[in-house]
């Protein structure tokens, strides 16, 4: 939905800071996100040659620095509200399952005027586990409550999370992906959101 990696990016460095150690580049921090925050930080502890022990306590200053940020450098991707009308606007009923936690997860949407489009949020922190398990995403699916089921995603935790759910995935090519696309299974790819609402109407 959103290119978040700037402001994580911010958000891990105004830790950094706060312990008097250098920021962390753009690319690096884009090659620790898709796992959700705690395995983030605890990468980024790794690298700055932090104390394991203290993975709690950074783990939680580095999400009041992020929630606290808001949405200041995060924006759709292009099309994406397009995308969003002209799905909701057939009738499909719209949900995000995300590892990012959910209260932040929530507020991003808000803040970006994206909230009205979804009618179910899960986040890394709704359920005691995260994708790439499928829990989250079957209880995504089922409290939409529809029966033709298309998952949307960036990733190779994505493309497992859809894999073990038994649905169908659409693999967005210009995310946060470390791994060559044709080593992910899916239904269908696509660099321009605006290509998505044809591929979805098609499946209905």
């Amino acid at each position: 939905l959103v290119d978040s990696a700037p402001d994580i990016r911010a958000a891990v460095n105004r830790m950094l800071a706060t312990e008097r150690l250098a920021p962390l580049d753009l690319p690096t921090v884009v090659s620790f996100i898709g796992n959700g925050l705690p395995v983030l930080v605890e990468r980024v502890m790794r690298l700055r040659g932090l104390a394991p022990e203290r993975h709690e306590e950074l783990t939680r200053r580095t999400l009041d620095l992020y929630s606290r940020a808001g949405a200041e450098l995060t924006r759709p991707y292009p099309n994406m509200i397009a995308t969003l009308e002209t799905l909701a606007d057939a009738g499909f009923a719209l949900g995000v399952c995300t590892n990012k936690p959910e209260a932040p997860a929530r507020d991003i949407l808000r803040a970006l005027d994206m909230d009205r489009f979804f009618g179910v949020v899960v986040g890394g922190d709704s359920l005691p586990v995260k994708k790439p398990d499928p829990a989250p995403l079957h209880r995504a699916f089922e409290t939409l409550g529809h029966d033709r089921r298309l998952y949307v995603g960036d990733s190779e935790i994505d493309a497992e999370a859809a894999e073990r759910a038994g649905v169908p995935f659409a693999l967005f090519t210009r995310g946060y992906r470390k791994v060559p696309v044709e080593t992910l299974p899916h239904a269908f790819r696509f660099d321009d959101f605006a290509a998505l609402p044809g591929f979805a109407l098609h499946r209905a």
